[in-house]
This record gives structure tokens, C-alpha cells and sequence, in this order.
């Protein structure tokens, strides 16, 4: 039964219109003049998917499988959700890799109705579309919630042909972005890389350091396993990936959410702390040291231990990036030189 919320094919097209005419601006920008990257590009893709099947809201999903998780890129009504992978209707959708409709959401096992007790909304369609990249990969989804034109909720065939529009430009849009984030991690440790690095330093650390208005400190560390050609020539060069993977893990697990971890190169590493003095980078620089010398890297029928050596340094916004890493860098050579294992600051 259609309500008084149709909406005639001349407006429809219209609104169509005036979408896809915003995309191409945006993404006509200049190379890093777009606001938050791609985030006003998704933005505009799901209002495209929202007015293609007259939707009170939607939200489009991004299958994040380096961390296991799905999580909103751009949303409409609801703010930024992460879930684990496999789990809630997006989950759901993605395993199965077909569309899903429930048009009795709060009966359906997959369906998670706590954004709706938080806020109060009232959940009455779901449409979920998996969305693919050119090698038939699934990397994301849509999910459009209340279908406005019809009392019985979304239509498995007619929505999905209509909402296909949109995913055939996310596919394209989100693909593209997954090279770029792929090409800014290093693939043995999943840390980010040098790009990676540079472009979290001018799109983050710097502003927060040429902020004069909330003078804010920033200081970094850089430091490298200790012996490390003794590791790969003793116990071969898959003992080697191992020792560089666990060192990593134990960077992940043992820093804050806000700092930037990075493999600068071979077995050296970076780690940024916003917020944070020389005097407190060197702190969590030794415990991260502690951390690595008591534990032990299990390979095969080995179990490896190693040192690392750490040079901190609190980032300069005076002199360029490079002078202060290699402030940072001098540092860590008196520690090589001083006997090793060791924070110099």
C-alpha cells in the first residue's frame, strides 16, 4: 500500500540529479581538498541510496577485514557503529553474499534493536545490500531502514534493482579507497608504513602542533630490535617475519588508541603520542621495552627473545618532520652505541 510519502518520478529523478551533480564536484577536488578524504563521497552515496528506495535512513558499511569488523562510513539519523565481522544483518548479508529484507526486524534473530533502545527509534524495515569490488569480492554493504512509500516495507526485487545503482558507484568508490589504505600498511606486520606515516602526520599531527589557539604537545619515538641480522642468519629469515610480526603485535596491544604505530623500515619502528611531553613518550618507550625484553616470540619449536634500543624525541612544528626524526634517530644511535636495550631521551 503506498502512503503519502510516494514520490513522483520527476522529483525522484531530480533528487537524483542534484545527488550524482554533488559527487562529481566533490570528487572533481583538487587531491587532498575534499573534506575527511572520501567521507563526504560516501556521505552522498548513501542519500543516494536512501532517495532511490525512499528511505528514512541508511547507513553504508565498510567490511574492515584487516581488524575483523564492519563499521559506518557515513550515516544517516544514527552516528559512527562498529560490529564485529559476521555479526548483525549486515554480518548476516555479507556471509550469505545476497540482499536481506525483514520487514519484522525486532522478530529476527540477526537484528540488534540497542541503537533503537538507546535512542527511541522505532525500527520498522530493513533492507541490506552487499556490495561487491570488480573481482566479485564482497568489501561493504548498504542497509536503508523504514521504507516510507509502502506500509509493508522494502521489496526484495524492486529495491534491490533500484538501490543497485548506488552500489555499482560505492563498489568503485570504497574499492579505490581499500587500495589506498592497503598501500599504507606494511602487509607482513599490518602496521601502517612510511606513506602511511607521512600522511597521518599532515593530516593529524601537524595540525594538532600548528594549532596555536590549544597548544597541544607531540612527541615521538623511533626505535629497532637489537641484533636483529643475528635473528635472520641464526634462525633464517621466517624466523626473522615471525620476530617482526610479534614486536608489532606487542606495539598494537600495549599503546594507546590515539598513537600512530608504524614500521618505518626493516626492524625499525615509529610510534607518534599526541598529547604527550619527551618526558612522557619516553615513559611508555620503556615500558614498550619492558614489554618486548620479557616476553618471547614463539616460532615453530622456537622461542626467540630480543631487545630493542628506543630514541625519544618531542616533535618540533619549527623544523621539518625529517629534522625531528632524525633528532630522534641520533638519539636511538647513542643507545646502539651505549649498550643497547635502552631509552635515550
Amino acid at each position: 500500500m503506498k502512503t503519502d510519502n510516494f514520490v513522483s518520478s520527476d522529483v525522484l529523478l531530480d533528487q537524483i540529479f542534484s545527488i550524482t551533480q554533488g559527487l562529481y564536484k566533490e570528487m572533481s577536488k583538487p587531491s587532498g581538498d575534499a573534506e575527511n578524504d572520501h567521507n563526504t563521497i560516501y556521505r552522498l552515496l548513501t542519500d543516494l541510496g536512501r532517495t532511490l528506495v525512499n528511505a528514512d535512513r541508511a547507513s553504508f558499511w565498510k567490511w574492515d577485514k584487516r581488524n575483523h569488523s564492519i563499521w559506518t562510513t557515513a550515516a544517516v539519523g544514527a552516528g559512527r557503529i562498529t560490529i564485529p565481522e559476521g555479526t548483525g544483518l549486515v554480518g548476516k548479508a555479507l556471509a550469505e553474499r545476497h540482499a536481506i529484507v525483514t520487514n519484522d526486524p525486532y522478530n529476527h534473530p540477526d537484528f540488534n534493536s540497542d541503537v533503537d533502545k538507546k535512542t527511541g527509534y522505532v525500527t520498522k524495515s530493513i533492507l541490506v545490500m552487499p556490495i561487491c569490488n570488480c573481482k566479485g569480492e564482497f568489501i561493504g554493504a548498504y542497509q536503508a531502514i523504514n521504507k516510507l512509500d509502502s506500509e509493508e516495507g522494502f521489496d526484495l526485487e524492486e529495491d534491490v534493482r533500484r538501490l543497485s545503482l548506488a552500489a555499482f558507484i560505492c563498489g568503485i568508490v570504497l574499492e579505490s579507497d581499500t587500495f589506498l589504505d592497503d598501500s599504507q600498511h606494511d602487509k607482513l606486520t599490518e602496521l601502517k608504513n612510511r606513506m602511511g606515516f607521512y600522511n597521518d602526520y599532515t593530516k593529524t599531527y601537524e595540525k594538532i602542533l600548528l594549532d596555536t589557539e590549544h597548544i597541544r604537545n607531540v612527541s615521538l619515538f623511533i626505535c629497532d630490535i637489537d641484533f636483529f641480522k643475528k635473528v635472520n642468519d641464526t634462525y633464517g629469515h621466517n624466523a626473522g617475519d615471525a620476530v617482526l610480526k610479534h614486536v608489532a603485535d606487542n606495539f598494537r596491544r600495549n599503546s594507546r588508541i590515539c598513537d600512530g604505530v608504524y614500521r618505518w623500515g626493516g626492524e625499525e619502528f615509529i610510534v607518534v603520542l599526541p598529547d604527550s611531553t619527551a618526558e612522557q613518550a619516553a615513559e611508555a618507550a620503556e615500558r614498550l621495552r619492558c614489554c618486548i625484553m620479557d616476553s618471547v616470540c614463539h616460532f615453530e619449536d622456537l622461542d626467540i627473545k630480543v631487545t630493542m634500543s628506543f630514541g625519544v624525541t618531542a616533535i618540533d612544528p619549527a623544523v621539518s618532520i625529517e629534522d625531528n626524526i632524525k633528532a630522534a634517530d641520533e638519539k636511538l644511535y647513542k643507545a646502539k652505541e651505549s649498550g643497547r636495550n635502552r631509552v635515550i631521551i
